[in-house]
């Protein structure tokens, strides 16, 4: 079983910047694949940036290419998401999850065996 849990999120006026983190709590030796997904009012989960285990392959949302950087320290077993130049469009609940192995679809939520509770990130105009 594995746990994630987010922090980072708050309010922020537009152009402004947020780094959230989510913290694991695998036991395995497993390359778990990460990634970050978000959730707007009245909208689906989307599917923000994903990262494999050596950081060697990282995958970005057109939306958000540019302005956000998503990263990781295995040995803090956390991930990152670095998030610039924010815009209203990016309030939404952000998720955290990851996969036990190589994802060949990382931009898929189904993709995904495990999720945090999601943190709050706000926008203002």
């Amino acid at each position: 079983q594995v746990q994630l849990v987010e922090a980072g999120g708050g309010l922020v006026q537009a152009g402004g910047s947020l780094r959230l983190s989510c913290a694991a709590s695998w036991r395995t030796s497993s390359a778990y694949f990460m990634g970050w997904f978000r959730q707007a009012p009245g909208k689906e989960r989307e599917f923000v940036a994903a990262i494999s285990w050596t950081g060697g392959s990282t995958y970005y949302a057109d939306s958000v290419k540019g302005r956000f950087t998503i990263s990781r320290d295995n040995a803090k077993k956390a991930m990152y998401l670095q998030m610039n130049s924010l815009k209203p469009a990016d309030t939404a609940v952000y998720y955290c999850a990851c996969h036990p192995s190589f994802l060949a679809l990382p931009r898929m939520e189904s993709s995904y065996n495990y999720w945090g509770q999601g943190t709050q990130v706000t926008v203002s105009s």
